[in-house]
């Protein structure tokens, strides 16, 4: 070979490049039509697609669920292998993004003779040729990549079974006749020859093993599946531990006085409130609940006692009172303990002594100097109610930090905010117990014991109602004129103790009104169109002083 006019060529002889490159596969068009995949986890056969749908939901849900512009943890096709139960849970499938092409495969067989050497018999081979087409893209998938919930199946002749379902049909006349079934203790039942029963180990029961003979026994524990058993969408290797959180308890029957055992969660809530009361109750509580006393020993004898003496200097208190008269950590220790208040206090829940923590063993509505006791509370519907941010609580805590540290900080700290002198005001909203409010007006009208009452009512206490609205009164105007900034005076109080003409009833309170832009009605604000011949008549007078003084 010539190479530029050069001499013969040292290279071996062989075929031209040309020859051994592949020609390029040909290109072929992809169809834009859109397919959506399901990966349905079961066997599907033509006959049977049809039901696959309707278990998936119908054609309607489908669609819905691919035609849903959501994030993706929020789209998810169910499944439902036992339809028409309402309480077995279905299995979710997600809808993921994919970029999958949909082939047409279609296979055509021919026969070809063959010649068998060995036998000399003459049998007909089948060929196959397979024809693809490429056909659309999938974008979108069902996968059911998740663990299936536990399942339960309820006894569905029971009357909360029946509920469900009447529930589900709008079956009026059902739901009407619905009843509370007695509770009973029968959860383990004999069901003879039931297929379904299960066979228990004789070992396993509390009775001999004699009496137990090949008898199968049925769960009747009435137990209703929840809208999810796990949250976990992968397994768990538990070992088949018992769940440590579980103890062997024994329940003794009041009626009966048998012996029971059962299963307790030791980890579950209990209650540590103090004991609440109504007014209308005969007996006050002179120890706290079991609950409560089995905390003794857990409490700090010291800060027991300091409330224990607290309670015998003043039988009632309100938490704000009661929680000024301790140190910040004693404070913070009563709010975490949950069982220090109750161990030496209980609460009513209605009354004049309603919201206050008062002695165990103690009945304000057998002394009448109890009346001193008695706590008054005045909404403040200018007061925002709002939750305190992150920050804010970062903060007070290291004030509360830094309080701790030195003792002259803790003598700093507001501890009069539930007193009322008729000169400064520490809060927004108004509740005084009347033995701390130290004003000089209102202490006269406490203590004048010309209106009190021989036997304790439930809406006034001790005091008559006239007493009671003139104190009312009074607090009310002098506690919402310091919050205005101003110092009511003894001549404005009196003013408002003055009855109507021709009535024994106080004058009725000044109560401001909104602004006539905020059209709220229940708050007494005026209409759109007397606010706006308000403005009208505001600006015509303005425009008239404005005219006599360029005069």
């Amino acid at each position: 070979m010539d190479t530029n006019g050069a001499g013969p060529s040292t290279l071996p002889n062989v075929p031209e490049l040309s020859s051994s490159v592949p020609p390029p596969a040909p290109s072929h068009p992809l169809s834009s039509t859109h397919f959506y995949s399901i990966e349905y986890p079961g066997y599907v056969q033509p006959t049977s697609i049809p039901l696959a749908v309707e278990r998936l939901g119908g054609q309607t849900s489908i669609e819905t669920a691919f035609k849903r512009v959501s994030a993706k943890n929020e789209s998810l096709l169910e499944l439902h292998l036992r339809p028409g139960i309402p309480f077995a849970h279905p299995v979710p499938g997600d809808i993921v993004p994919t970029s999958n092409v949909l082939l047409k495969v279609i296979k055509r067989k021919r026969k070809r003779p063959n010649v068998e050497e060995v036998t000399g018999v003459r049998e007909e081979e089948q060929v196959g040729e397979y024809t693809v087409e490429a056909v659309g893209v999938i974008p979108k998938t069902v996968r059911f990549r998740g663990m299936v919930d536990y399942q339960f199946q309820p006894d569905m002749n029971d009357p909360l079974a029946k509920l469900r379902v009447a529930m589900d049909n709008m079956d009026v006349e059902s739901i009407l006749k619905y009843k509370i079934p007695p509770e009973k203790e029968d959860y383990m039942i004999s069901v003879g020859g039931d297929p379904s029963a299960m066979q228990i180990d004789p070992q396993l029961m509390d009775e001999p093993q004699e009496k137990q003979p090949d008898t199968k026994m049925k769960s009747n524990l009435r137990l209703f599946t929840p809208p999810l058993f796990s949250r976990q969408g992968i397994p768990q290797n538990y070992n088949y531990r018992a769940n440590t959180a579980s103890v062997v308890t024994t329940v003794v029957d009041e009626e009966t006085g048998e012996e029971k055992k059962r299963l307790i969660n030791r980890t579950r809530w209990k209650g540590y409130g103090p004991i609440s009361i109504l007014f209308s109750d005969k007996t006050v509580p002179d120890k706290p609940p079991a609950t409560v006393e089995e905390k003794r020993k857990e409490a700090d004898p010291k800060l027991l006692k300091k409330l224990e003496e607290l309670f015998q200097e003043r039988p009632i208190w309100t938490r704000a009172a009661l929680f000024n008269q301790l140190a910040p950590w004693e404070m913070r220790e009563v709010i975490n303990s949950k069982f220090l208040l109750p161990l030496v206090s209980y609460v009513f829940q209605d009354g004049p002594w309603r919201d206050t923590q008062l002695c165990l063993g103690y009945d304000p509505r057998q002394d009448q100097d109890a009346r001193f006791y008695q706590r008054l509370y005045f909404r403040n519907t200018s007061h925002p109610v709002v939750r305190p941010s992150i920050t804010i609580k970062r903060q007070e805590g290291r004030v509360e930090a830094q309080a701790r540290s030195t003792d002259t900080a803790i003598r700093e700290v507001d501890r009069r905010s539930h007193i009322f002198d008729g000169l400064t005001v520490t809060k927004e909203t108004a509740a005084f117990q009347l033995c701390d409010i130290y004003d000089p007006m209102l202490k006269e009208m406490i203590e004048d014991e010309d209106d009190v009452r021989e036997v304790c009512n439930e809406r006034d206490g001790w005091y008559s109602t006239r007493a009671i609205e003139r104190i009312k009164t009074v607090l009310r105007h002098k506690f919402f004129s310091l919050l205005g900034g101003h110092v009511a005076t003894r001549e404005e109080c009196e003013a408002l103790l003055v009855p109507q003409e021709g009535t024994n009833k106080l004058p009725l309170r000044p109560t401001r009104r909104l602004k006539p832009g905020k059209h709220n009605m229940a708050k007494g604000a005026l209409r759109p169109e007397d606010a706006a011949a308000q403005r009208l008549t505001a600006m015509i007078e303005q425009k008239a002083k404005d005219f006599q003084s360029q005069r």
